[in-house]
């Protein structure tokens, strides 16, 4: 069934060893000359890690092919996303002694430059890879401010940092037995293969996706040891994960690319009534949401460049140096925007504008839907 758009999401991980190490260095907790570094050189010393284990893992390796799974996706996954995924330890640290998503594109490119010169073409992109399941983006934005992702509105968390409203179909049984498993299918349609999104040094790069179910009581992710073969087939390496160890009926997946899993396959255990008194036979309610791309708002509240940057006040473009846009108000007061890049600057020196016009075009072109 088609849903409307609604409101945005973020799948869930599990945060490994490395985002655990880059916690204790933040706090202090490392031993002596781990903690001084603080959380910068914590990101640093989690990529150095994780060359080491991959290149020992190369060593025993005759074949350099990876499963596309979430959190381990494909070696061709681009290094776009990278960025995002450290700026997501932050939020794990909760921001104590922790880098700005500015700062973090410093340590980006010094962990880049060592990943190119330890391991080269494809064993650097597995490097990335393995180091940053610890800290994928959209689950732990939500996880660490949300106990629950859905809010009394009906709302999902999600749509407060992706503002863009998308559409997303979902198909599910009408009826189930107990104790059974079966699939659900959520759509995140997009044209993955031609719309590329602003990443964060401004150059374009391809959609992820994620997704959210939230489900009855009793109902839960389908376990690995039940899972028919063609259910597996089907599912494509996909993995899902329960939102937390209080609502194992609330499941997530992703970021994952939007070119792969553009039709993303759930497995659900239905409960058995017969075994637990509090299930009982009828209907139930279930919620989904669906997300493409990046944010437009970080949950510290500062915005990515993925936006569309607005006039701060009404006035005449006075100046534009770089990305820096300077409106002189009637009163002689000069207001300056700055623009971060991704978008291209629309307006020239002279023009006459009002408050909150355009200065930028929209360069988003992802979304959530409910």
């Amino acid at each position: 069934m088609a849903l409307a758009p609604a409101f945005a999401v973020g799948p869930s991980v599990t945060v490994p060893r490395a985002a655990l190490q880059m916690e204790k260095a933040a706090r202090g907790q490392m031993p002596s000359g781990h903690g001084s570094a603080g959380a910068g050189a914590a990101l640093a010393v989690a990529g150095l890690a994780a060359a080491a284990g991959v290149r020992k893992s190369m060593r025993g390796r005759r074949s350099t092919k990876a499963s596309v799974m979430v959190g381990n996706t494909n070696v061709a996954e681009p290094e776009s996303y990278y960025r995002d995924h450290l700026v997501a330890c932050r939020a794990q640290l909760n921001g104590v002694d922790a880098p700005t998503p500015e700062e973090t594109d410093k340590h980006m490119e010094g962990i880049q430059a060592f990943a190119k010169q330890a391991l080269a073409g494809a064993s650097a992109a597995m490097l990335f890879t393995s180091s940053m399941e610890a800290a994928v983006a959209y689950p732990i934005f939500a996880q660490q401010n949300y106990a629950n992702p859905r809010e009394y509105t009906g709302k999902i968390v999600c749509a407060n940092c992706h503002l863009a409203s998308k559409t997303i179909d979902v198909k599910l049984p009408q009826a189930v037995l107990p104790d059974t498993i079966f699939k659900m299918e959520i759509e995140v349609p997009a044209k993955y293969a031609k719309r590329r999104q602003p990443l964060a040094d401004g150059s374009k790069g391809p959609m992820n996706i994620g997704a959210i179910a939230v489900m009855p009581e009793g109902w839960k992710l389908a376990p690995k040891d039940r899972l028919p073969k063609p259910l597996k087939k089907e599912m494509k390496g996909l993995a899902w994960a329960p939102y937390s160890k209080e609502y194992p009926n609330i499941v997530v997946a992703g970021p994952v690319p939007g070119e792969t899993y553009e039709k993303m396959v759930l497995p659900v255990l239905s409960p058995d009534p017969n075994t637990d008194d509090k299930i009982l036979f009828g209907k139930g309610i279930f919620y989904f949401g669906g997300n493409r791309g990046r944010g437009q708002v970080y949950p510290e509240g500062n915005q990515s460049n993925n936006n569309q940057f607005m006039a701060a006040a009404t006035g005449t473009i006075s100046a534009i140096d770089g990305l820096k846009v300077s409106i002189t108000t009637p009163s002689g007061e000069v207001k300056t925007q700055e623009c971060l890049v991704g978008a291209d600057i629309v307006v020239q020196v002279g023009d006459e504008v009002t408050k909150d016009e355009p200065l930028t075009t929209n360069p988003n072109v992802g979304g959530f839907g409910q």
